[in-house]
């Protein structure tokens, strides 16, 4: 028992040393992107799939429309969404809808045009005292806990955290990161998309990264 246990969580050790040495690579690569209002981390990904369980007590989300428990999942889970977008938000109740507003309207209409462009919005709370989580959860309310999800830290960590977070937890094949504010343009999307080839990393099942 005592073996498995350290087994489990020297595992969990080199996850979290994996991802965050991605993250740090990611930071560089964003920045050699040059778009207009760019977004400011980015990255495609393959899923790695994994048989052995996680250290950690899966988290889950709540569904507001049911109150049912939705599983949170893993970022080496299978994809289940063409893109994930990570908006970490502290203290955002005054501006944060403006910037969900336009995401979600943009979203909709490209998602209506291509049926293959599948997509998810994940909120991340960083502990806010006003009322940004209620804010949130409307959204979800409104457009479903598929497409919207609100991930709540309890207390605030900063955004860099805010943002793993997210990506740790996003169902994506592209992980996007957007402001709170709307400093981010959301219109902005497709020029970047255009910039992938040849300038960003695909991380393989066996965790070897090749240039696309």
């Amino acid at each position: 028992m005592k073996s498995d246990v350290r087994e489990r969580a020297k595992e969990n050790r080199e996850m979290e040393l994996f991802v965050r040495s991605t993250l740090e690579l990611l930071v560089v690569l964003a920045s050699l992107v040059i778009v207009p209002s760019a977004f400011a981390i980015i990255f495609e990904a393959t899923r790695r799939r994994h048989n052995h369980n996680h250290v950690d007590v899966p988290a889950v989300f709540e569904d507001p429309n049911s109150s049912k428990k939705v599983r949170c999942p893993y970022i080496f889970d299978p994809a289940e969404k063409y893109i994930s977008l990570i908006i970490p938000a502290f203290n955002e109740e005054k501006r944060i809808a403006g910037a969900l507003d336009e995401t979600m309207d943009y979203l909709k209409e490209r998602s209506e045009k291509d049926t293959s462009f599948t997509y998810e919005v994940l909120i991340v709370d960083d502990g806010s005292v006003d009322g940004t989580k209620q804010v949130a959860v409307d959204y979800v309310r409104k457009h479903s806990v598929d497409n919207v999800r609100v991930l709540l830290l309890g207390k605030n960590h900063g955004k860099g955290e805010a943002i793993r977070k997210g990506m740790m937890h996003s169902r994506g094949e592209l992980l996007l990161m957007l402001d709170a504010d709307g400093a981010t343009k959301i219109n902005d999307l497709e020029k970047l998309e255009n910039q992938l080839p040849g300038r960003i990393f695909k991380m393989e099942r066996q965790g070897q990264v090749t240039r696309v």
